[in-house]
């Protein structure tokens, strides 16, 4: 299939990488997945190998017409969509369950999916994505690492998220310039655990990283909080004044949040 650089196409060609990562979700027996840009198929002809049913979706009119060609309509439904309009909730309904998801994320469309996939959550049990390395290292990052900032939250307040493996350029036609990495995302949202209004946590997540080079209590004294509130709640939740975001669990992100109310 012609390769299209405008929608960051990159086919995996690696028969072994293209096995592992078709059993990175687990076992597919009796289930429904909805793979997210199958390309040519090459990832697509394992998951319908082991599924009872594949829902691709593709945005391309024309790899669309050759998943068409290439299987059976009873195993595997393509939807030429974009897949930030397709309808996982109506797709889980049809199956009459949770969805299992793969995709090979694009670098310039991942963190929308990402979003995507997060407020599909309710729809979704688990998912296998692979990204771009230095992003899959944001996403599965703990507390205290280089890599955890706004996306390791974001991701992980939905459930955790763990790395599986790493792909590199010569997997793939034609090679990218960067490496991949595969990792399992299982939806198991904290917000109501953790006592958390979902629209208004978000953006404290995002106001709090806003300069990771600066203190939480410059962060939140750029976004208008006053320093005597902030300094207050940095004490009941025992965080030091000179604390970072990066430093911060999800928990101890909660209950800052919390206090700041």
């Amino acid at each position: 299939m012609p390769h299209k650089p405008k929608l960051g196409q990159n086919f995996l060609n690696d028969t072994a990488a293209i096995e592992r990562i078709a059993t990175s979700l687990g076992d597919l027996a009796g289930r429904t997945v909805v793979e997210i840009g199958p390309g040519a198929g090459a990832i697509t002809r394992a998951l319908v190998a082991r599924a009872a049913h594949v829902y691709a979706v593709e945005l391309d009119p024309g790899l669309a017409a050759h998943l068409r060609s290439e299987f059976p309509s009873g195993r595997l439904t393509v939807f030429q969509q974009d897949v930030l309009e397709f309808d996982f909730t109506a797709a889980s309904q049809a199956a009459g369950e949770r969805l299992l998801v793969f995709g090979n994320l694009p670098y310039y469309i991942t963190s929308p999916i990402l979003l995507k996939l997060a407020a599909s959550h309710a729809s979704l049990e688990r998912a296998a994505l692979m990204v771009q390395r230095e992003v899959a290292d944001r996403i599965t990052a703990h507390p205290g690492s280089r890599d955890y900032g706004v996306l390791s939250v974001t991701v992980q307040i939905y459930g955790p998220a763990v790395s599986l493996f790493t792909l590199p350029p010569a997997a793939f036609s034609p090679p990218p310039d960067v490496h991949s990495s595969v990792f399992r995302w299982k939806f198991a949202p904290r917000f109501h655990e953790l006592g958390l209004e979902e629209s208004a946590f978000l953006p404290f997540v995002r106001m709090i990283f806003a300069q990771k080079r600066k203190t939480l209590a410059n962060n939140l004294r750029a976004a208008g909080f006053e320093a005597p509130r902030i300094s207050s709640a940095l004490t009941t939740v025992d965080i030091a004044a000179h604390a970072r975001a990066e430093s911060l669990t999800l928990e101890q992100i909660a209950a800052l949040w919390h206090a700041l109310q």
